[in-house]
């Protein structure tokens, strides 16, 4: 447990300073410590809902949260992370889902997006507004499936489109993971209230309060000593790793 406390503090604190909750890594760090699939994304989303909370309030209190676009995508996604957290599916059927996204998303990891300082108009359009939307409704029902946030997803979307500037996006990341994380988490524990299995995630309290502190600490101080792309390339090689060995191991 003690190893898993380290990890989830560090991912908590990286994550945080960008904006993201570290769903993916909390996925990779709980399927390598063998942790109950039926418990994965209930603790996945319950430590991205703790780390980006503060940096919702954060973007929030610099005005950066995009509402006029956020808001109507966060409207789509919410249901759909509902329906997915409420999904019921076979253990192998989780481990290859998961296996992919986690490829998928260690993949995303890897290239780095230039800053963007203007905004498009590409998200204002029909096409736009269809493609977005689609896109947050997929993402939110696989959030709530596989315990991912979904802006680890969005994010590299927004940037090719240069629909937001960077800081935009960012804010929009973190609400977009909130409110996909609270529903996602609302489906799984009406999937599967019982008791047996309240008592085992509860099992995992430590993990909570790992994160809430690595979370504030990377919220207010950011990672100074760290190169970003370092981080995200190391963070990449992890999640990518873990996602090959479950898609090879099914």
């Amino acid at each position: 447990m003690i190893y898993m406390i380290i990890g989830f503090f560090i991912t908590a604190l990286l994550y945080a300073s960008v904006g993201f909750g570290g769903g993916s890594t909390y996925n990779a760090l709980l399927i390598l410590s063998n942790v109950d699939y039926l418990l994965v994304p209930k603790i996945a989303l319950t430590c991205n809902l703790i780390v980006v909370t503060g940096g919702v309030i954060r973007y929030q209190k610099n005005a950066l949260i995009p509402w006029r676009i956020t808001l109507p995508l966060i409207m789509v996604s919410i249901p759909f992370a509902w329906l997915g957290g409420n999904t019921l599916i076979s253990k192998e059927v989780f481990l290859l889902t998961l296996g992919l996204s986690l490829l998928f998303s260690g993949t995303l990891l890897l290239f780095r997006h230039q800053e963007i300082t203007e905004f498009s108009d590409t998200i204002r359009t029909k096409l736009g507004i269809f493609m977005f939307s689609s896109v947050s409704a997929l993402l939110g029902f696989f959030s709530g499936l596989v315990g991912i946030g979904g802006g680890i997803f969005f994010s590299p979307m927004l940037h090719l489109s240069k629909a937001l500037p960077s800081k935009n996006i960012a804010a929009f990341a973190s609400v977009f993971i909130f409110v996909n994380s609270i529903a996602g988490l609302t489906g799984q524990f009406m999937k599967d209230s019982n008791p047996q299995t309240l008592n085992s995630y509860f099992a995992y309290a430590w993990l909570f309060i790992a994160v809430f502190i690595g979370g504030l600490i990377g919220t207010n101080i950011g990672i100074k000593n760290f190169r970003p792309i370092i981080v995200r390339r190391l963070t990449a090689v992890l999640i990518i790793y873990v996602g090959l060995r479950l898609i090879i191991g099914f």
